[in-house]
Order: C-alpha cells, then structure tokens, then sequence
C-alpha cells in the first residue's frame, strides 16, 4: 500500500507559526518553573511543598495552554477555513497540529524536567525523589497525549475540556497511589537513586500508553478524507 506523501514545506510553516504565537506565553511558565525550582532548592518542607506544587501547577498549565490555544481556540476562531484554502490534506493538517503541539509542549517539558532533576541531585534533597519525580513528570506527558488526542480527534468544546480537566485533576490520586508503594515511596527518602521494579513498570507504560494514544488519533486522520 502507498503511504500517503506529506507537503513537508507547509507542514513546516504551520509548526514555526504555532511556536511563535506561543513562545513568550511559554517563556513565562517557564520563568514560573524556575521560581518553583529555586523553593525546591531551598530544602525546607515549607518550600519543597509550595515549590513541588507550583511546579505541577505549571506543567499541568503548559499541557493545557498548548492544546487549548493551539486548536480549541483556533476552532472557535473559525481558522481551519484559512488553512483548507492552502495546498494541504487532512493528514497534513493533523501531522502540523501535531508536530507544533508536541514541540510546543515538550521543549518547555524537557527543560522543566532537567531542571527538576539537577535540583535534586545538586541540593540536599534526597536523590531518592528522582524516579519519583520522572513518574509524576510521566503522568503528565501521559494526561497530555490524551488529550491532545481527544482534541484532535473530538471537535466538542466541551468534551476537550474534560479530557483535559479529567485527565490531569487524576495527578492526585495518582500520587496518593504511588504512596501506598513501598517499593517507590521508600524509596523517596533515601540519597541515592533506586529503579524498582514498580518504578520501571509504571514510567514505561506512561510513555508507551501516551505513544499509543498519539498513534490512535494519528490512524483515525490517516482514514479522512476531507476535513469534515
């Protein structure tokens, strides 16, 4: 079977305009990270608390301002009619919407994650909070690939903002969840890094499942035909 050809040149365009009209607004999340991250470094509870949640308050407004202004808003705007009078197919749109989504999300993502971890491991916070920390980094990539996977694949306002509230209010019972793992929560309070075999589990079915998640929205594009 043919595989479907791309107009990459287009593709491109539409990527660098997404990351434009968004990458002050993420430079000021993460300025908002390095705050978090400067309370992390502190090492006090009262600070490691109020940065911790500062720094999942962040991430999770990432996750929601990439998908929220990049094709919710973009849909109430009516710009697809803009777009469709371009020399692109519904695959080109999705792979676009796609590619800028992923990039607006991850580059801030990525940063924040090193951040996190070389504030750990370079402060007296024990070096037991990394796998814990790449697990609740994990949950958020995950809640983010499915929503952004209901966004492009439901065009219903209302059930995209549940999606997105759904999946990333689930941060907290996911954390009370990873408390009742003695494997990983002892593991927390040691200085040195501990891959348990939950630890392991867990991390790789969130990138796996945020990978299939993607994969899903992208085979249901692949079938279109048109952009309606």
């Amino acid at each position: 079977m043919k595989l479907p050809e791309l107009n990459l040149p287009v593709i491109k365009l539409l990527i660098v305009k997404d990351w434009q009209l968004f990458q002050k607004q993420l430079a000021l999340f993460v300025l908002g990270a390095l705050v978090a991250l400067c309370l992390l470094g502190m090492a006090r509870g009262w600070s490691f608390y109020l940065g911790s949640l500062m720094l999942i308050i962040v991430m999770v407004s990432i996750a929601c301002f990439a998908i929220a202004n990049s094709l919710i808003v973009e849909r109430k705007e009516q710009t697809l009619a803009f777009v469709m009078s371009l020399p692109v197919s519904p695959l080109d749109f999705y792979a676009a919407k796609l590619a800028g989504n992923l990039v607006t999300f991850l580059v801030p993502f990525v940063l924040v994650v090193l951040g996190t971890l070389t504030v750990i491991v370079f402060t007296a916070l024990p070096n037991g909070l990394v796998i814990y920390s790449l697990l609740v980094f994990g949950h958020i990539w995950l809640a983010y690939c499915v929503s952004l996977s209901v966004a492009m694949a439901v065009e219903s306002e209302g059930w995209n903002t549940f999606a997105m509230i759904a999946s990333m209010v689930m941060i907290n019972p996911f954390i009370m969840i990873l408390a009742q793992i003695p494997a990983i929560s002892e593991a927390t309070s040691v200085d040195a890094i501990v891959w348990s075999v939950p630890a392991v589990l867990i991390l790789s079915a969130q990138l796996l499942l945020g990978v299939a998640a993607l994969a899903v929205s992208g085979w249901f594009h692949c079938r279109k035909t048109a952009f309606y």
